[in-house]
Order: C-alpha cells, then sequence, then structure tokens
C-alpha cells in the first residue's frame, strides 16, 4: 500500500540577482533584479508502506526542498501529494501526529534545558500516556546509550549526544513516516554506525516508513533498498540500488598484494588504472570485460594475491551525474 503518492511537484523560488562590486551594490539598493530558479521539476514517486527510501543528488539538486514539501512545510507551485492520504501542506492535525522530520542541520530540542524536559513538553503535545512516554525513553535512551545525559542541558552535549537525543524527540510518538535529512551530518564513524541500527531496529520492529537524503553512501546502502537520484530537480534514477549497480557497473576494483616490491615499469600498461598504491599493496579499476585478461598478466609478472570487489556505489552515482549533465 503507498503511503506516499507524488504526481509533478514542482517547487521554484525567486532570487536577488545581485552585481559585483560597490556599484553593484548601490544600484540594487534603486532597482533589485531578480530571477527564477526552479529547484524541484515534475517530480513523481510512489512509497510503500514499511520501506525506506533515500533520495541522494548534489548540493542544491532539490532534495531537501521535496523533503519539506511532503512534510508540508513548503507549498509546491504545482503539482500534487498525498501522504497517509492528506494533503501535507494543509497540516491537519491528524497528519501531523504521524510523522516527524529530522533534519541533522536544525535542532528541535529547546538549547538552555535538558533533553528530557523537551520530551515531556512533546508528551503533551502528542498527548502521551504517563506510562507508554516512561516506557518509550527508558527503552531509546537505553539504546543510544544516552541515559545518563537526559538531565544535561543540550547546549553541554556533543554533536552526537545531540543528534541521539534528537531522534528520540522525532519517533517519540511512534509516528507512522519520517522524514531524515542528513540525519549522520557530522558524526564520528562510531555514532553514524548507531544512529543506523537505531533506525533499522524501528523500521523492523514498528514497521515506521523512512524518506532518508544523505551524502553519506553508507547511510543509504545500509538503510535503503530502493534510491532516487535527483539532478537539477529532475528525477534521473529511480530503482532498487542492485539495479543500479547492474546499469551502471562498468568497472570492477581489484586490490592486489605483490611478493615483492615491483618495478613499476611493468605495470607501464596500467599505470591509468592505478587508483591506490601503498608499498605492496595495489588498487586497480579495471573494466568489467577486461578483469581475466588483466588478473592473468598481472599474475605472470610474479606471484600476487588479489581480491575483486564492485566499484564504490558513489563513484557509479557521480558517473551518473556527469552524463546527466552533460
Amino acid at each position: 500500500m503507498s503511503i506516499i503518492e507524488v504526481n509533478s511537484l514542482t517547487k521554484g523560488y525567486r532570487v536577488h540577482k545581485k552585481k559585483a562590486g560597490i556599484k553593484g551594490s548601490l544600484s540594487g539598493l534603486i532597482k533589485r533584479e531578480y530571477q527564477y530558479v526552479e529547484a524541484v521539476k515534475n517530480v513523481s514517486f510512489q512509497v510503500e508502506e514499511g520501506e525506506i527510501l533515500g533520495i541522494v543528488g548534489q548540493n542544491g539538486a532539490g532534495k531537501t526542498t521535496t523533503m519539506k514539501m511532503l512534510s508540508g512545510l513548503l507549498y509546491p507551485d504545482a503539482g500534487e501529494a498525498r501522504i497517509l492520504n492528506w494533503i501535507p501542506w494543509e497540516r491537519k492535525k491528524e497528519f501531523l501526529t504521524n510523522i516527524s522530520f529530522l533534519m541533522g542541520q536544525k535542532g528541535q530540542l529547546l538549547w538552555d534545558i535538558p533533553a528530557m524536559d523537551s520530551f515531556f513538553l512533546y508528551k503533551e503535545i502528542y498527548d502521551l500516556k504517563e506510562e507508554s512516554f516512561r516506557q518509550t525513553i527508558k527503552e531509546l535512551s537505553k539504546m543510544l546509550e544516552v541515559e545518563h545525559l537526559l538531565s544535561v542541558p543540550v547546549r553541554n552535549l556533543s554533536l552526537g549526544e545531540r543528534m541521539k537525543m534528537e531522534i528520540i524527540a522525532a519517533v517519540l510518538h511512534s509516528p507512522k513516516l519520517l522524514f531524515l535529512d542528513e540525519p549522520t551530518i557530522g558524526l564520528d564513524l562510531t555514532t553514524q554506525k548507531k544512529m543506523r541500527s537505531f533506525l533499522n531496529i524501528q523500521n523492523h520492529r514498528n514497521g515506521t516508513t523512512m524518506v532518508l537524503t544523505s551524502h553519506y553512501m553508507k547511510d543509504i546502502t545500509s538503510l535503503c533498498s530502493r534510491i532516487i537520484i535527483i539532478s537539477q530537480g529532475e528525477i534521473i534514477f529511480d530503482d532498487k540500488i542492485e539495479k543500479i549497480r547492474h546499469m551502471y557497473q562498468a568497472d570492477r576494483v581489484v586490490n592486489v598484494r605483490f611478493a615483492k616490491m615491483v618495478d613499476e615499469a611493468f605495470l607501464k600498461k596500467y599505470h591509468e588504472s592505478i587508483k591506490e598504491k601503498k608499498e605492496l599493496q595495489y588498487t586497480f579499476q579495471v573494466k568489467q570485460e577486461d578483469v581475466n585478461e588483466f588478473v592473468r598478466e598481472i599474475s605472470l609478472l610474479m606471484p600476487v594475491d588479489f581480491s575483486i570487489g564492485e566499484q564504490p556505489i558513489e563513484d557509479i552515482i557521480e558517473k551518473i551525474y556527469r552524463r546527466d549533465i552533460e
């Protein structure tokens, strides 16, 4: 069952166009020039109940604008959307109590008071029962290992600790739909891993549907089965992650460890394929159809250990961006 249905959603902005220099600044005070920037162009897609959808794109591609329209924070210029059978920008109470929006670059917790005090406020806003509220706080804070920080003012928390509190606030009322805009931005690797694990548990245990944007491809590959790629406001790919590898995988990564130092003159033929080297360890990027011949020829130089892996997903997506721009 689709809980998100988006048809031809479009949104643009009128942006002030400022000329360079003092003269340009003065003329801008008298007569301003504007240009219209189309941030999202005829975007259409559906999301099924319980699905985790990843939306990726370069800075300014239209990801966050799309998320803000779906959550009701922005009105579109054209197009339609129904979220949980509601029109999001009407912002009906029933709609708002069934969604949550976590933005990695903008917090929702009050800065000068402990997170627990903000949680009490949300308890009243969402009309949560005392017993279930206490139990939820206990479970979530234990899962994220922040039980001892509930009474600490938010301003005194580290970025990772604050983001854990933010995610607790986002799921406190058990929303059916969770929007996540760069939820792990700026976090260390350990905290990123814990956040991804927590979100996976929420999805599997509660069936929470999620729409996620991130520049960290580990977030996308760990959480999402389906990916939408947005470029210049338009969807240029919408399918399973496995499909993107199948369609665009032109190269393989071959890791080679030589038995002894190798004279690079022997590797002249493959010089452009070398992506990384460290002492005896070399990483080559080789076309799919050339892998067997490459391994055979390299093995003839001297005994080697090697492994063959897939090209990183971010490299494939970058290749799609370039093709779209071209």
